[in-house]
């Protein structure tokens, strides 16, 4: 009987490091085992927050029971601040983001930053939404051509709004400065949110915003209307919106605002967020509430994701060596 404990004693030590060593594995089989932080890099209200809103109980359903995410706003330096604190947190699946171009591919081309794209482990694009130019509907102008007119009328007086320097609704109204021959005024905020509040109250005059954002804003009563859509086509969402290229002015731009992650998440976690996130998206009840808002939905699994934000870094690399911008720009 004497020799059962002296049995155990002698392999004590080898159970206990083959217990720490399971430890790991058991952990990342009963992910998520707390809530999941997902960071909008951009003030409450805009678009971005209201799909993040919106999906993140759709995602957290597929993650199965008990799993949570809670959204929070890191609004400030056209996306960067939120940008950063993803791709600077723990890679251990508890900390998730949407990240939204150009900025989060102009931001470190204009600047050093803390992150690139190939900073994050990409879980799938949500949104593609097209610019957009928009004035209150007491503006006289009902159209790009009366823009030009009354831009080159009235020198650095039209304003106009945007999500901050960098982003796609900045560089879309420097385009149009420059072929269409004109000086705006630029007035960055943090979040579309804080445009739609500027041109309500016509502290700007010219809201540039996704078609998406701008919709879901006249539709919740403010008075706007949409000089052009800067998609290839028109899109579904705003079919009686011409198209710039319809008005002579060939620019297309739009945002993508997809999700990701830290680099680095064990791959059992970046399986389980990505199958979570492509169910979200392809979920019919997310999907109805998504129109609900307006928002142009266009899921891209992440190498199909990866492949578009290598090729746009290129074409925005080349924009700034042809068209730089910045705060004096």
């Amino acid at each position: 009987m004497q020799r059962i404990p002296s049995l155990l004693r002698r392999l004590l030590p080898t159970l206990l490091l083959a217990a720490a060593a399971a430890a790991p594995g058991l952990a990342r089989a009963a992910y998520p085992e707390q809530p999941i932080k997902m960071v909008v890099a951009y003030a409450a209200g805009g678009g971005t927050d209201i799909i993040a809103r919106v999906m993140a109980p759709y995602i957290g359903k597929y993650l199965g029971p008990g799993a949570s995410i809670v959204v929070i706003n890191r609004p400030g330096a056209g996306g960067g601040i939120g940008f950063a604190e993803v791709a600077n947190a723990p890679p251990d699946g508890y900390t998730i983001g949407f990240i939204n171009t150009p900025n989060v591919l102009t931001i470190p081309i204009e600047r050093k930053a803390p992150f690139t794209w190939q900073s994050f482990d990409l879980l799938g694009n949500v949104i593609d939404d097209p610019g957009n130019f928009s004035v209150h509907a007491d503006s006289p102008v009902k159209n790009l051509a009366e823009l030009v007119a009354y831009a080159k009328a009235n020198p650095g007086a039209v304003s106009y709004g945007t999500t901050g320097i960098g982003s796609d609704d900045h560089l879309a109204a420097m385009m149009f400065e420059r072929a269409a021959g004109v000086k705006l005024t630029h007035v960055p905020f943090k979040g579309a949110a804080e445009v739609h509040n500027a041109i309500a109250s016509k502290q700007i005059y010219m809201a540039s915003m996704n078609i998406g954002e701008a919709l879901q804003y006249q539709k919740g009563g403010t008075p706007l209307r949409h000089l052009g859509q800067m998609s290839a086509s028109r899109t579904n969402l705003a079919p009686g919106v011409p198209t710039f290229s319809e008005q002579g002015y060939r620019i297309v731009m739009a945002s993508l605002r997809g999700i990701a992650a830290p680099k680095g998440l064990p791959p059992a976690v970046r399986e389980q967020l990505v199958n979570a996130v492509q169910k979200a998206a392809a979920d019919p009840e997310f999907q109805a509430k998504a129109a609900g808002y307006f928002a142009p939905l266009r899921y891209l699994p992440p190498a199909k994701y990866e492949a578009e934000l290598r090729e746009a870094e290129m074409g925005f690399r080349q924009m700034w060596k042809e068209m730089p911008w910045g705060e004096n720009k």
